[in-house]
Parts: structure tokens; sequence; C-alpha cells
């Protein structure tokens, strides 16, 4: 087998991790339009609770009926301000939702890898948390100066109090995950600068695994630590990865 044909076997697989308003779905855009596979957690997580899911259920269950709309979709914004505000709550929300996530989290990963992606994107803020980490060949933590993360957040129209809370319900994430990152992707400053630096990123990633790949069978990638299958398993800490920040 030639090393461009186990190259497009194994895409490589980018976890993609960082704190609110920092600017993970922009660098998710960015790259998607150089060819990657998006799988976005949150996005997961959203059709994980609407009406008729057994996560909804659950969630009413355990936090209340105040939490159901009239129309039965679930009310994320009282939700939020409940959860973000105590770290109790939160965990038990996320003990609900993150089990109905990860099957589907598993079947999106295995799709876009069938369907001959080069590029699988894992956009998730408990990537490594969730054990989504150890099976990546890489994970990008972003980042971005505090003043730009609560800009963008008010930019959105979340009011200053509660774009505060939500950035200090994640607390010290940056510190807490950069022994798991393989490159620091700061999107502070100018949109296109921000752009080319994860152009850049991505070129490099993928000579990488083309090196990675072309070396042998055995091996997935610069940071994997799992088999060429998506299996994450149970949650537990993410890998160290060894490469160079960017």
């Amino acid at each position: 087998m030639t090393a461009d044909r186990m190259v497009a076997r194994r895409p490589l697989r980018i976890g993609l991790t960082g704190p609110i308003g920092c600017g993970k779905s922009t660098v998710a855009r960015w790259l998607a339009a150089r060819g990657a596979a998006v799988v976005d957690a949150d996005a997961l997580a959203r059709e994980v609770t609407r009406p008729g899911e057994p996560a909804l259920e659950a969630i009413v269950a355990r936090f209340g009926d105040r939490f159901r709309r009239l129309d039965g979709s679930l009310d994320r914004a009282a939700l939020g301000r409940l959860v973000f505000a105590d770290p109790g709550a939160l965990a038990d929300l996320e003990a609900i939702v993150h089990p109905a996530v990860r099957p589907r989290l598993v079947a999106a990963v295995a799709a876009a890898e069938a369907a001959g992606a080069p590029v699988v994107v894992i956009e998730a803020i408990k990537l490594v948390e969730a054990g989504y980490g150890r099976e990546c060949d890489e994970i990008w933590l972003v980042t971005c100066s505090p003043e730009e993360q609560r800009a963008r957040l008010v930019g959105r129209g979340m009011v200053a109090a509660a774009a505060e809370q939500r950035i200090a319900s994640q607390g010290d994430l940056v510190e807490r995950l950069g022994s798991a990152a393989t490159r620091l992707i700061d999107t502070s400053g100018p949109s296109d600068e921000a752009e080319r630096r994860v152009a850049a990123a991505l070129a490099d990633a993928l000579r990488r695994h083309r090196r990675s790949a072309s070396s042998g069978p055995g091996s997935r990638g610069p940071g994997s630590r799992g088999p060429a299958s998506f299996d994450p398993g149970s949650p537990r800490a993410g890998p160290s990865g060894p490469e160079p920040r960017s």
C-alpha cells in the first residue's frame, strides 16, 4: 500500500477546544473551508435535548418542569443561568447530556471518515474531559485576549454580567488544558491574520500526519494514542501532545 493511500484511509483528526468566546466555531469554519469535516459536539447536545429525546426528560426530572417551554422545548437560557452559577448543577447536567452525545459523535466521525474526508475536526468544549482528545492526532486549544473574549460575547447579545458568568464558570480552562494541547491557536487581532495562522497550522499538521503515515501502518499520527477507529471509551484526561505550539 502506498503512503498516499494510507493517508486517504486515515484522515487527520483534530480536536478543537477552548473557552467560550475565543473563536472555536470560527476556526472550525476556516478548517471546513479548507476541506475538513467538522463534528460539533454542541450541535449534537442540542439534538439530544430536543422534545421527545430521553435526555430532555432526564433534565426536566433533575431540574424541574419550569425549564420546559410551552412548546415542549428546553429553555436553554434559563437553564444556563442556573448551571453556570452552580458547578454542582453544571456537573449534573453534563452527566445527563454527555452520555447521550457520545454515540452520535462517534457515529458522525465514522461517517465523515468513511466519506473520505481528509481532515476530521471534533469541536467540543469538553474535548479532553470527555476522552475525545486521546483519539485525535492533534489537540488545538483556541485562545484570545481576555478583552476580545468579553467583547465578542457582548457582541453576540450577551449582557456583560452574563458574559462574566460564562467566563467564570470555565475557570482557568486554558491553564488546565495547556498540557494536553499540541497547538495553541490565538485568534486575537484582525480576522484575516488569525485565519492565516490557522491555515499555516493546518498545513503543518497535514505534513506531519503524512510523514507519520508513510513511516508505517502502526502509527496514526504525532498526537494519537488510540486505534484507527474512533473509540473514545470512558471519559478521562487526554494526552499531552509533543508538538510545538503554534
